[in-house]
C-alpha cells in the first residue's frame, strides 16, 4: 500500500496560522507541532550545509551541526517522498 492510500482529512486545533510558522494540534497528539512550509525546510537544510561547511569537519562544534543537518534533510526527502508520491509539485528546485 504506498502513501497515496493512506491520505486522509482530519480536523486539526489550529492555534495560529501565522506564515511559515501555523501552530496546530493533529489528532491523537498531546501538543501542538509547528507546520514548517516544504521551500522553508528547504532554505533551513541549505543553511545547515553552509553552516557545516563553515565550521569543518573535525572542528568544535562539527558533529552537533552535522547531526542538525542530517535531520533536516531527512525531514525534506521524506517531504519529497510524499509529494512525488501524490502527484504534487515541489515548490523549490533541487
Amino acid at each position: 500500500m504506498g502513501l497515496r492510500d493512506r491520505m486522509r482529512n482530519e480536523p486539526v486545533e489550529i492555534y495560529s496560522d501565522q506564515t511559515n510558522a501555523a501552530i496546530m494540534r493533529h489528532p491523537g497528539r498531546r501538543f501542538p507541532g509547528l507546520l514548517i512550509q516544504g521551500d522553508t525546510l528547504y532554505i533551513l537544510c541549505r543553511k545547515a550545509d553552509d553552516a557545516c561547511a563553515e565550521i569543518g569537519r573535525g572542528h568544535p562544534g562539527f558533529e552537533e551541526a552535522n547531526e542538525l543537518r542530517n535531520t533536516l534533510w531527512a525531514y525534506l526527502n521524506h517531504y519529497k517522498i510524499v509529494l512525488t508520491e501524490h502527484d504534487l509539485p515541489l515548490p523549490f528546485s533541487h
